[in-house]
């Protein structure tokens, strides 16, 4: 089959668009409002983009609670989301006011940051404190804003658990992330396999 997502004329009981680009990381938002109020709220569009410096991006299809906090402060945390927080993760996707603690909604403890102003999920066993860098409304090809959102955030701190480091390497088989997919399906890791990237000999 072939349809042009400007019909979205693709026949299927559900756009297939989220459940082709999968899986996704979830960035588990954390962020402080102006009047001190904690958010705290999952993002399936969140990946790493850059190493020098390290950097992230969530991209918030309206403008959203985080969204606004980020705008506001400047900082945001992003919050490892292991299978057995899979509950509170979802839990703290709830639509709720602004101002309302989605740590307490979710039955989380928020842990403070160490060089920002923005929470963390304590029980996370990873998490990265991030200063915004850019904040972009996304254009589609005439160049008409969208209401989609990218917030980038460099890297300035990362916590990780001890008793997810082994061998000196942060050990994915015991942090057990979860990952977004289409629709409401999420899954887990499967086995893990190292893969050696291919070398080419000169002349």
């Amino acid at each position: 089959m072939f349809y042009d997502t400007e019909s979205n004329a693709h026949g299927m009981a559900h756009d297939p668009f989220k459940a082709i680009v999968a899986p996704r990381p979830i960035g588990w938002i954390g962020t402080k409002g102006r009047d001190g109020s904690r958010n705290l709220s999952p993002y399936s569009f969140f990946n790493a983009v850059g190493d020098r410096p390290k950097m992230v991006m969530f991209s918030s299809s309206g403008r959203k609670h985080t969204l606004r906090n980020a705008e506001e402060t400047g900082v945001f945390t992003a919050s490892f989301v292991s299978r057995g927080l899979m509950q509170p993760m979802n839990a703290s996707s709830a639509a709720v006011a602004y101002g309302a603690d989605e740590f307490d909604l979710a039955g989380l403890a928020a842990a403070p940051a160490r060089l920002i102003d923005a929470p963390y999920v304590a029980q996370a066993v990873a998490a990265l404190e991030c200063r915004v860098t850019k904040v972009i409304t996304l254009p589609d090809v005439d160049g008409n804003e969208t209401d989609s959102h990218a917030v980038f955030g460099q890297v300035v701190g990362i916590h990780i658990a001890e008793d997810v480091i082994r061998d000196g390497r942060f050990d994915l088989a015991l942090a057990d992330p979860i990952m977004r997919l289409g629709y409401m399906d999420y899954a887990g890791i499967g086995p893990i396999f190292e893969l050696e990237r291919p070398s080419v000999k000169a002349g």
